[in-house]
C-alpha cells in the first residue's frame, strides 16, 4: 500500500520544489542571456577581426606561391589585433585554402583540411555561424567575397570562452540553488510546523475523545479545543470552533441518549420487580390448583399445566431482565475466590443430565484456576454457554469445556461441533433479544419453549462487570464461545 504523504511533508516538498522550479527557471535565462551577450560581444569581435584580414587579403593578393594570388595565412593573421585562436583561410570554388590558426605562444598554426568538416555548407556572405571545428572546438565564423577573382575569406573566433563563462555561471547559480533550496526547505519546515501546531492540538482533542467510551454509560465529554485554537479568523480556527461546534452537538446527543436509557432502566428494573410476585402467586396459584384437584376434566388440567409453564418461563425472563438492568446500573459484585475449575465441573455434569442426547467432553488443566469475582454469576455464565450449546445443536454434537490460562488470564471455551452461526449474526451475538434459531439447528430445551435471546446477553454483561469480555469464533462444523477473565 502506497504510504500517503503528512500535510507537513506535502507543504515543505511543495515549497522546496517550487524554490527550486523558480531557481532552475531564473538560472536557464541568467545562462542564455549571458551566452547570448557574449556570443553578440563575440560577434563584433568578428567582424572587426574579419576587417582586419580583408584589409591583409587586399594587401597581399598575388603575393603566396600556390594557387598564385591567394595570400598566405600568415598574411591574413599577421595584421596587428588578432587575437589568440583566430582562425583565417581562403575559399575558392568550396574549398578552404591556406586555412590556419594563432596558436597560444602567437604561432601560426595550419589547420588540417579534415578539422574543417564543419564548414561545409555555410554561405558565402551570410551571418556568423556556429560550427564545431572538431579538435579545435567551437567557433563563430563568417565568409565574405573579396578581390575581383571571387575568392572568399574566411574568419573565425573560439567559442571556449563563452562556453567557459557560461559553464561557470550555470555551476554558480546551481550550487547557489541548491544551497537556497535545502535553507528555504529547512526554514520552510520550521514555519510550516508552527503554523499547523493549532490542527495538531484539534487532532489531540479528537484523540482524547475517541478514548472515552461513548457507546454506553454516561459519558462526561468535556474535552474542547482551546480558545486560542479556535478563532473563526484563521483556517486552523476555523477547524477547531467547528469540532467544538460538532462535541457540543455530540455531548447533547449522549447527555438525551443516557436519559433515555436511564428511564428505559429503571422502567425495566421496576416493571420486572413488580411483576415478580404476581408471576409467582399465578405460578403457585395454578400449581394448586392442579395438584388439589385431580378430577379436572382433560382440557381444564391441560390448560392450568400451560399456564404454570408459561409463569416458569414469564418468571426466568423477568429474573433475566432484572439482572441485566442492575448489571446496566453498575450493581457491584462479590468479590470473592472462585474456583473455576469446580464450576466447570458441575456445570458440565449438570449439562449432560439435562442434555444426554449429546456427548459432552472436559478439558481442565492440571492445576485449578481461580478468579476473583462472583461465583453465582460466574455459575451461570458457564450455564447459560452450556445451554446456548445444547439448545442450537443437533443430537449427537460433541460439546467440549476446556479452561486455561492465557497470561495473568484466565481462559473458559465451550466449543461444539454443530452447523455453526450464521455469518451476518455474529457480531451482534452478545446483544440482548438476538436469537440463533434462524441460523442454528435447535434441539429445543425441556419444556420446548424458544430462546428468549437473553443467556449469551446475560454471559456478556456478566464478564464485562467481571472487567473481562467474552469472544465468538464459527464457521460450519465449529463453534467457539470463549470468555477471558482477569485472574
Amino acid at each position: 500500500m502506497t504510504r500517503r504523504l503528512t500535510l507537513r511533508r506535502t507543504l515543505v516538498i511543495g515549497i522546496a520544489a517550487l524554490l527550486a522550479a523558480v531557481t532552475v527557471v531564473i538560472g536557464v535565462a541568467s545562462v542564455l542571456a549571458l551566452r547570448g551577450f557574449l556570443v553578440d560581444r563575440l560577434d563584433d569581435q568578428l567582424t572587426a577581426a574579419t576587417g582586419r584580414s580583408e584589409n591583409a587579403f587586399d594587401q597581399g593578393a598575388g603575393q603566396g606561391e600556390d594557387p598564385g594570388s591567394r595570400p598566405p595565412a600568415t598574411q591574413l593573421l599577421g595584421v596587428p589585433g588578432q587575437r589568440e585562436g583566430t582562425l583565417a583561410g581562403v575559399v575558392a570554388g568550396g574549398v578552404v585554402y591556406n586555412a590556419a590558426v594563432i596558436s597560444e605562444s602567437g604561432e601560426f598554426q595550419t589547420v588540417d583540411p579534415s578539422e574543417l568538416q564543419g564548414l561545409i555548407g555555410l554561405q558565402v556572405g551570410g551571418e556568423p555561424a556556429t560550427v564545431n571545428l572538431g579538435s579545435l572546438g567551437d567557433y563563430r565564423v563568417v565568409i565574405r567575397e573579396v578581390g575581383p577573382a571571387g575568392d572568399a575569406l574566411l574568419v573565425g573566433l573560439p567559442l571556449a570562452e563563452v562556453e567557459a563563462t557560461a559553464l561557470q555561471l550555470t555551476l554558480l547559480i546551481a550550487g547557489i540553488g541548491v544551497l537556497g533550496v535545502a535553507g528555504a526547505a529547512a526554514a520552510g519546515a520550521v514555519v510550516v510546523r508552527v503554523a499547523l501546531r493549532p490542527l495538531e492540538r484539534v487532532a489531540a482533542a479528537a484523540t482524547r475523545v475517541a478514548e472515552l467510551p461513548l457507546d454506553r454509560g454516561e459519558v462526561a465529554l468535556a474535552v474542547r479545543v482551546e480558545d486560542a485554537d479556535a478563532d473563526p479568523a484563521t483556517e486552523a480556527g476555523k477547524v477547531g470552533a467547528a469540532f467544538n461546534v460538532m462535541l457540543e452537538h455530540v455531548s447533547s446527543a449522549l447527555s438525551a441518549r443516557q436519559a433515555s436509557e436511564n428511564k428505559v432502566r429503571t422502567f425495566v428494573a421496576d416493571a420486572s420487580h413488580e411483576l415478580r410476585t404476581p408471576l409467582a402467586s399465578i405460578r403457585g396459584y395454578a400449581e394448586l390448583t392442579r395438584r388439589a384437584h385431580s378430577d379436572l376434566p382433560d382440557d381444564v388440567a391441560h390448560a392450568i399445566g400451560r399456564v404454570e409453564s408459561e409463569s416458569v418461563r414469564m418468571t426466568a425472563l423477568v429474573e433475566d431482565l432484572l439482572l441485566l438492568a442492575r448489571l446496566d446500573e453498575g450493581a457491584a459484585l462479590e468479590g470473592t475466590e472462585v474456583d473455576l475449575t469446580r464450576i466447570l465441573v458441575d456445570a458440565v455434569s449438570d449439562a449432560q443430565a439435562a442434555g444426554p442426547q449429546h456427548e459432552w467432553h472436559l478439558d481442565l488443566p492440571e492445576e485449578p484456576v481461580t478468579v476473583r469475582g462472583d461465583r453465582s454469576r460466574l455459575h451461570q455464565v458457564v450455564v447459560n454457554l452450556l445451554a446456548n450449546a445444547r439448545t442450537h445443536t443437533p443430537a449427537g454434537t460433541v460439546v467440549t469445556a476446556s479452561l486455561g490460562r492465557r497470561g495473568a488470564d484466565a481462559v473458559l471455551e465451550v466449543r461444539d461441533t454443530g452447523p455453526g452461526i450464521d455469518p451476518g449474526l455474529v457480531p451482534t451475538i452478545f446483544e440482548r433479544f438476538v436469537r440463533g434459531d434462524s441460523s442454528r439447528a435447535r434441539a429445543g430445551g425441556a419444556s420446548g419453549l424458544g430462546s428468549t435471546g437473553l443467556g449469551l446477553a446475560i454471559v456478556s454483561a456478566v464478564v464485562e462487570a467481571h472487567g473481562g469480555r467474552a469472544e465468538v469464533e464459527s464457521e460450519p462444523g465449529q463453534t467457539v464461545f470463549r470468555v477471558i477473565l482477569p485472574a
